[in-house]
């Protein structure tokens, strides 16, 4: 009988309060829905959004993130959203945004990650307090104007390869049709090498890729509720996000 109650606290009861309470507080947002909140919702629009082609303009925010889009649009630029069981606070607004980040009291967390997410990053977009002073503290002198250009002469190298496999690839007549993507992802892989592994760019490009796959997972299962304990399964793409992993382990 407990566990039926703690159940039954944690996918209704629960959601139920968390849900009145921000409706006290005059922030607009979808009702709950039992375990799934807006999660199948968030998908189809993510599936329409991508099944059209991109519009040439800045407004990247409907193709991005559609849902959220959809949502500061119907119900203004505060609102929330469910992901699962847990209740998410959208804020469009900028002004608002600069004082949350810039927020030192430590009322203001990040949220709990999917753990199958840390296959990906513990970075500083994730941790909290010391860890995050630290990490930071280690990162900010990459970033200096002056350590930027030092690393143009391996930018150069990675462009003008660039531009001569797309003088190889144009035809006879002079043009040729060509996917930029593909052809740009590959230049940041190879410019993040030359830059993070010198020498063993070969290597770096490896980690760049695998890395790359493990996004694409780690994404997948980032959209899904989490149960407790799925990441010890031995599904197919569990075994395969475990094996990335330890193979970026290895080679650094």
């Amino acid at each position: 009988m407990g566990v039926l109650w703690r159940v039954l606290y944690l996918v209704w009861w629960k959601p139920k309060m968390l849900e009145m309470q921000l409706k006290r507080q005059g922030l607009p947002g979808n009702k709950y829905r039992l375990m799934m909140g807006d999660m199948k919702d968030e998908k189809k629009s993510f599936k329409e959004a991508w099944s059209r082609p991109m519009e040439l303009t800045h407004r990247i925010a409907a193709r991005v993130i559609p849902y959220d889009h959809q949502m500061a649009q119907t119900h203004g630029k505060i609102s929330f959203k469910w992901k699962g069981t847990t209740p998410r606070v959208n804020i469009w607004n900028p002004e608002m945004l600069k004082e949350i980040l810039l927020n030192k009291s430590g009322h203001i967390i990040k949220p709990q990650v999917n753990p199958l997410i840390k296959l990906l990053t513990m970075g500083v977009s994730t941790l909290e307090g010391e860890e995050w002073a630290q990490r930071r503290k280690l990162i900010n002198p990459a970033f200096h104007m002056e350590k930027l250009k030092a690393m143009v002469p391996a930018f150069r190298i990675s462009c003008i390869d660039l531009v001569k496999r797309w003088e190889n690839l144009v035809s006879a007549e002079g043009s040729c049709e060509l996917d930029v993507w593909p052809e740009f992802q590959s230049l940041t892989g190879d410019v993040i090498s030359r830059t993070a592994f010198g020498s063993s760019f070969e290597e770096g490009k490896q980690i760049f890729e695998l890395q790359k796959e493990q996004a694409v997972l780690v994404i997948e299962a980032a959209r899904s509720i989490y149960l407790p304990g799925f990441r010890f399964l031995p599904t197919a793409k569990n075994k395969r996000r475990m094996f990335i992993d330890s193979e970026i382990k290895r080679m650094l």
